[in-house]
Parts: C-alpha cells; structure tokens; sequence
C-alpha cells in the first residue's frame, strides 16, 4: 500500500486508526498477530548438528582424529580387538566438542538477553493515552511521536510535523538530513528520497519533531527489503580474542616442532613408532590451547550479564576489555552526576511583582516540550522543562489548560548552536504570541530593557545565581498581530521582551560523591562536562570532590579559542569544561587521548553522537539518553548514573584479571605437560604419560578451572590500583616468566611421581603416579591463580565454582585409577596407599612453592615493582 500520494486522513481511514486517540489495545494485539512483531528477521542460525560437527573443525582435533582411525585400522589388520584407544579417543574428543559448544550456546544466551535489554523503545498513542512500547509490538495504524534523536522504529506517514529533518544515508546515500513535511503530497512513482512526507525505520530525527501514523513494519519496511544492510549477524572478535589467537597460533608452532622433536628421540630411544606418534599428536593437542577463544567469550558474556544486573548494558564485547583500562571518565553532570530532580527555587521577574512572577512561569511551561497527563500525576520531557511544568501547575497554572486555551501554532527547537527554544501561540484575541527561553547570557542580549541598568542588574542576577549552583534560564516574549510569514530564529528571536530568570536546582547524587573518590583511588580522572554556565558547573564539582586543589574549570569560549596542540599539552590541568557545544567534546576526547588515556565519555543527545564514537568507551544515557546517541555507544546506562560508570569499570577490570588468571593457569598447565614428556626421554626414562592420560588431563584440568576462574570475583583492591595500560601487560615478559617458571614446577613434580614409582614399584605404577600428579597438581596449581598475594591474604575456598571443579576433577581422577574396570581401560593400576600419600605429597607442593616465591621479593614470580595490574 502507498501511502506517500494521499493525504495522511485518508491513509488513517485505510488503516482504520484515529488521528488523535491512536489504535485501541485490542485492535493493536489483533494487529500485532496478523502482521507479527516490527523486526527485521535474522538469518536462520545453524543447526545444533552443524555447530557440534564444527567443534571438530581444528587442525590438531582431525590430526588426533586420523591418529584414531589409524590405530583401529592397525589393531584391525593384525587381528587384534584391543581398540581401547581409538575408542577413549574418540570418547575425550567428542566431550571435547559438547562442552565447546555448550560454552558457545551460553555466550549466545547472554548476548541474546543483553539485545533484548537494549532493544529500542517507541513513544505511541493508543486509546488517547501516550506511552513507551517496546519497538517490537508497533503495528500498522500506530500513532507514534518522535522528535530530535530519536530512531525512527518503523516506516510511517506523517501527520503533523514542526522542522523535522531526517537522516536516511543507509537507506538514501543521502548525506545530508532531508526536510520532512507532513502536508506534502509525492507522486505516486517518487523514489523513497522524494516521499517528504514519510519517514522511513533505520533513518533517525536529526531536527524537529511531528506525528506518524506507522504504515509498514518488520520486513515490509523499506529497510526490510535491504535488511543485509543493517544486520549484523556476528559480534565482532574482541581485540583479546584476536591476540589470544595470534598467541595460540605462535603456541601452535612452538607445540608442534617440540612434539616433533620428542617424537624423534622416542624412535631413536627405541620406543615402538606407532605409540611415539600418538604420543606426540596428544601432547600437542594437549599443550595447544584451542579452547581460549571460547573460554574468553563465555568468560566476558558472562560478565556482561552481570554488569547489565548492575544498570550497566554492554552492546559491543570489547568495551569490557577497554572498561579495565579505563584512565579518565568525561561526564555530564545533569542527571549522571546530580539526581536529575531539577526543582524551581528561585524567580526573579522583571517587575518583581506575584503576577509578573505567575507570568513568567506560565510562559517557561507553554515554551516547552514536557508533556502533562491529563490527571497531572505523569510527567514526561526533559528533566529541565519538567521542573517549569511542575512549577506551573503549583501556581495553578495546568499546562493542558494553558495548550488549549493558547495552542501551539509553530516552533523553533532548541539545540546548542543557538542555547535557545521558542515557540508561537495563537491568543483568544487572534494575535500571536512568541516565547523564547534559554541561556540568559544569549537570551538578554536579545531583549530590550527600560534601561542599561537594568539589564546589567540581571546579568549580574544570572551570575549570582548560577554562584549557588542553581540551573538558570531566561524566558523572553514577543507580541506578533498577524502570524510571522518567517518561522526563523533570526527573525522570531529579537527584539523581545524580557521576562525574567528562573533558578533550578539538581542536586548532586549522594553515591557520586564516593564514586569521585573511588576514581581519584583507582588512578582514573574524573572530567565533568556540561553545557551549563561555569559558575554552576564548579559549584556542583566542588561538592562533589571533582573540582579541587589546582583543578581548574575551562569554558566553551576559552576551548574554541585555543588550538588543539595547546589544548593537548594542558588538558590535564582542567577537571571541568563548562558551557561547551557536542563538537567540543570530542575535542576534549582526542586531547586526553594524545597523552594516552583511555577515555569513557558519557552523552544522550544526538549531537554527542560522534564524541561517544571518538572516545574509547562511549556511555549513553539508558533514560534520558536519545536513540541515536545509545546506537552509537558502547555501554548504556539504565539508571544514568555516574557511580554505574565507575562500577562498571570495576568489573571491567575483573574480567580483564580474571582473564589474565585462566590464561596464565591454561598456559602454565600445558608446559607443565611438554615438560614431562620432553624431560623424561631427554634422560632416557621412557614415556612417563600414555595418549590417552594426555587427552584426560586436557579434557579434566583445562576447561573447569579456567572457566571458574573467569567466574572469581574481583580482588577487594582492584580500584586501588592504576589503570593498566592496554593489553601487553598479559602476555609482557614478566607474565611469560612466571608461567615458564611454574610449568617447569608441575613438570618436574610428575616426573619425581614417574621416578619414584619407577624405583619403588614398576613402569605402570610409575606412570600412573605421574598421570595423577599431572593432573592433581594443576587443580591444586589453579587455587595459586587468584591472586598475586599471598593466597591466604584471601579466603581460599570463597570461589565456589573453583571448589566445585577441584572436587569433580579430584573425583574424576580417582575413580579413573581405583576403579578396576575403568583403571584397564586408561592403561594404569590402582595405587597402594603409601603411593597415593607420594602423590598427594607432590600436588600440594604447587602451593608451598608459589606461596615461597610470592613471599621472595624481587622474585620474577611476583615482581611488585613490575606486577600486572588488571
């Protein structure tokens, strides 16, 4: 159905809705199972056979796989029916895959819930009533309400529209806004480019703002058809992923020429060929850390989901990595840092009378966008412009009432270039009447006063005021007989009348006070930046500890005056940046950037869109903040709160270390097991661990411990330390000694188990004592990761989930070598006594030593002068 070529009263009767009450919720649930919900649909996903087949889809998995082919094909040509090993094989392979793609199907339920907590919100009319929908449940014949920043959610004719202007690059290749009018009728075969009269899903308001009557939805928009274009069916790999890959491909390399070398002194020690091969292909798999990729995934969706239980939705992975480094945060003060509770307390009209002062508050609530519910008990708009309403109503003046008996005719929208709102009412006497509020300093330089005097009086009134921390703004109006022929700022916003000041106060949040000095602790620069006047910018700073000692406060004016070199080379002088424009910020942005801070900086206008993409962790406003500004950030704040910001910096630093903790664990394990083997046939021992103990180990001390570590949580003083810088403090020198150091630790413990077994019993009771020392020992050597002090500095056994992969592996382990039936299976004997007192011996010698080298100073082991903080 077109709906461009008529007029939108006869696209309403088509779509059988009311131009003022909307649908009725009954036709609108009716509706809704008829065309379904308004979404784009995704591709179809992979089966869950396909992506179990695709856990195999690894160089070393399909080596270890022909190897087990060829030792059935061998036991099957010479007539044996030993194929215990091709079996166990394929056995630990396959629990290999299930729990790779169990990890995989739970990072994708956690990224699944965190699209649903972010999924964007509509502003409807049904039965009368306006309300906020989920995007999702608009149908045709919606009446939806959309202004200066908002996504436009579905495609929709317009009935009413005041300046709007909309973006439609990705559907146009437009680059600039289009002009939008709702009275226009386009021909029947104009292209998408020239319907002015509709707006269309995917595009956004950049000016303006109208009434829509939704025609299209879902994949009948026009955006539905080229929905290739704005799908994105894949999260994109982390930076750590990448480097975690790059490592594992160096590994990789590394693992493979050492098996290779092992497997050549095998057949020259005389050990049979075929035991060698699978040998030094299980070593490899073994020591090759395939799964940290999948790991790190679950190990940061995981984390998301407990950020977004804390306000804090994370919408792209690598902000959790970058949140860790996190080294200065730039904040709004309006709402993040105070209650966004603006309350009027003070107003001060020109002729200072109790009528002059009704009067000024009556024309601050008609020049406003804040809507009023007809029993006055709901508010909806800017935090602003709500408090004047509500002032309004408390000197019994209804904003309804004021709307009805002085319609709105026109408007001039408010943005930061010109700090000023107007708007034009037709009066019972057929005049019209313009209002213009905003900034006093720009307001009154545009109004005409008595006397000089008196405009200096309110020049220095505004400073005084705004020196009380109070939010002021100007209201001016003007008298027109006819209806202006030009709707222009230049033309309506001159020669007016001034009105007087209005005084608002937003006080500062208690918990931002302590978030300031948990930053200032942390190492992090808190940065407050506002459009407000200086004076109530440094009020406001002050309270909350941002703005002290040689702090000093840069306005606006001052930035545009300075050159980006000098700004770069002094920015660490100023705390607070007051009456500045969007394009400042990213100024601001690039400026800390240059003396290599990692920058969060919060915003919810449109205009911040583009300072929320220059920073490193772009912060929208999840309540106040418009669409666009949370489609171009990477976090979004549900509670709009600035001790969110830095809670969430927290746990991005848990991650990070927990992160740092399984990888460190993963690598040194792994080693430990090259060790083992490679020292033994260097000394001519033989072979102190079989395939299979190989495969056992990688599948029980691998993927439950690291995952639980991941789950750790973050060390008490983790904001006591300074921000890491980037991600090489994961893999710098120090990291990589301590794990060489501690994988040559667990080698030589299971080489001793070998040896001594060997000595006191025979080879199989030598190998077995080494397989449960190996193994045993890396659970015991997991409990060493969870901090860099001393482990008894913390509580030991609180990690839950670390306790429960201890007992289950232990468990495992045991039940492998005592039980009869299964010990024959893995090649090993069950052990006396004195024997299990050896290797219980040995696996807790993981912590003494650790312990002894934490408490060495200047051990590489815990270098403090060096040591990472995460």
């Amino acid at each position: 159905m077109k709906c461009y070529d008529t007029s939108a009263k006869e696209v309403a009767r088509i779509l059988e809705t009311d131009l003022k009450f909307g649908l009725g919720e009954r036709q609108s649930q009716s509706l809704l199972e008829k065309y379904g919900p308004n979404k784009i649909e995704e591709k179809k996903k992979p089966s869950m056979l396909y992506r179990f087949l695709m856990q195999f889809n690894d160089f070393m998995i399909l080596i270890l796989l022909v190897a087990a082919a060829v030792s059935f094909w061998v036991s099957f040509s010479n007539g044996e029916s030993d194929f215990i090993d091709p079996i166990i094989i394929l056995v630990i392979v396959v629990l290999n895959a299930i729990l790779g793609l169990v990890q995989e199907y739970k990072a994708e339920k956690s990224l699944d819930a965190l699209k649903k907590l972010s999924s964007p919100t509509a502003k409807v009319i049904r039965d009368g009533k306006l309300m906020h929908i989920n995007s999702e449940e608009l149908v045709p014949g919606d009446l939806i309400m959309v202004e200066t920043g908002d996504f436009v959610p579905a495609d929709a004719r317009l009935v009413k529209s005041t300046s709007i202007k909309a973006e439609e690059s990705a559907l146009t290749g437009e680059s600039v806004p289009v002009e939008k009018n709702a009275e226009y009728i386009a021909s029947s075969d104009a292209a998408i480019g020239d319907r002015k009269n509709m707006i269309f899903s995917g595009s956004s308001i950049s000016y303006g703002n109208g009434l829509a009557i939704v025609t299209h939805t879902g994949m009948l928009t026009e955006v539905g058809k080229i929905a290739k274009m704005i799908f994105e069916d894949e999260s994109p790999e982390t930076p750590l992923q990448k480097k975690l890959q790059e490592t594992g491909k160096l590994l990789g390399i590394g693992a493979l020429a050492i098996c290779l070398f092992i497997f050549i002194i095998g057949i020259l020690r005389k050990i049979e060929v075929f035991e060698m091969f699978m040998t030094s292909v299980s070593l490899a798999v073994a020591a090759i850390p395939e799964g940290l990729p999948a790991i790190v995934t679950i190990m940061l969706a995981i984390g998301v989901q407990r950020m977004a239980k804390r306000n804090s939705i994370i919408r792209k992975l690598p902000a959790v990595e970058t949140l860790g480094s996190a080294s200065v945060i730039c904040s709004d003060k309006t709402g993040t840092l105070t209650q966004n509770k603006m309350t009027v307390v003070e107003v001060h009209s020109v002729n200072g009378t109790k009528e002059g002062k009704k009067e000024l508050i009556k024309y601050s609530a008609m020049c406003n966008d804040t809507r009023l519910s007809d029993s006055s008990s709901d508010v909806f708009g800017d935090p602003t412009e709500t408090a004047l309403v509500l002032a309004a109503l408390n000197h019994q003046e209804n904003k309804n009432v004021l709307e009805r008996d002085l319609p709105r005719v026109s408007e001039i929208p408010f943005d930061s270039e010109r700090k000023l709102m107007t708007t034009i009412h037709k009066t019972p006497d057929g005049k019209y009447l313009s209002i213009t509020k905003g900034a006093p300093d720009v307001l009154i330089k545009l109004c005409t006063f008595q006397n000089i005097n008196q405009e200096k009086e309110f020049l220095k009134l505004n400073t005084q005021m705004a020196d009380k921390a109070l939010r002021v703004l100007g209201v001016a109006y003007r008298i027109h007989e006819k209806l202006p022929h030009k709707i222009t700022s230049d033309y309506l916003e001159r020669e007016l009348t001034f009105s007087g000041l209005i005084g608002m106060m937003d006080p500062p949040r208690e918990e931002a006070k302590e978030a300031v000095e948990t930053c200032k602790r942390a190492g992090i620069k808190p940065v407050m930046i506002t459009g407000d006047h200086g004076a109530t910018a440094a009020a406001i700073a002050k309270k909350l500890g941002i703005l002290e000692g040689s702090d000093k406060i840069m306005t606006g004016d001052e930035l545009s005056r300075m050159s980006q070199d000098d700004l770069n080379k002094c920015i660490y002088e100023y705390s607070v940046f007051a009456r500045v424009s969007p394009e400042h910020k990213v100024r601001i942005v690039k400026a800390f950037q240059s003396r290599g801070a990692v920058v969060s900086m919060t915003g919810d206008g449109v205009n911040d869109a583009p300072a929320l993409k220059a920073a490193d962790i772009g912060c929208a406003m999840g309540v106040g903040g418009t669409d666009v500004a949370k489609a171009a950030a990477d976090m979004i704040l549900t509670d709009d709160n600035f001790a969110t910001i830095v809670h969430a910096v927290k746990e991005g630093r848990g991650i990070y270390a927990n992160i740092k903790k399984s990888v460190h664990f993963l690598l040194s394990s792994n080693i430990g097991e090259i060790v083992t083997i490679l020292s033994a046939l260097l000394m001519g021992w033989g072979t102190p661990l079989l395939a299979i103990h190989l495969l056992w180990v990688n599948l029980v001390t691998d993927s439950l411990p690291a995952i639980a570590l991941g789950l750790d949580s973050p060390d008490k003083d983790i904001m006591e330390r300074k921000p890491f810088k980037g991600q090489k403090n994961l893999f710098d020198k120090w990291l990589w000694q301590r794990i060489g150091a501690e994988g040559i630790m667990i080698g030589l413990l299971s080489l001793i188990a070998f040896a001594y077994g060997n000595a006191f019993y025979n080879e199989v009771v030598g190998q077995t004592m080494a397989f449960a020392t190996l193994s045993i020992s890396q659970l015991v050597h997991a409990f060493n990761m969870r901090t860099d002090k001393s482990l008894f500095s913390i509580n030991p056994f609180d990690n839950k989930y670390l306790l429960g992969a201890f007992g289950i592996g232990t468990l495992l382990q045991f039940s492998v070598i005592m039980i009869p039936q299964v010990a024959t299976i893995f090649k090993v004997v069950p052990l006396t006594a004195a024997a299990w007192l050896v290797v219980l011996l040995l696996c807790i010698m993981p912590i003494v030593i650790v312990e002894l080298q934490k408490a060495s100073s200047g051990s590489p082991l815990v270098s403090k002068k060096k040591q990472i903080t995460a």
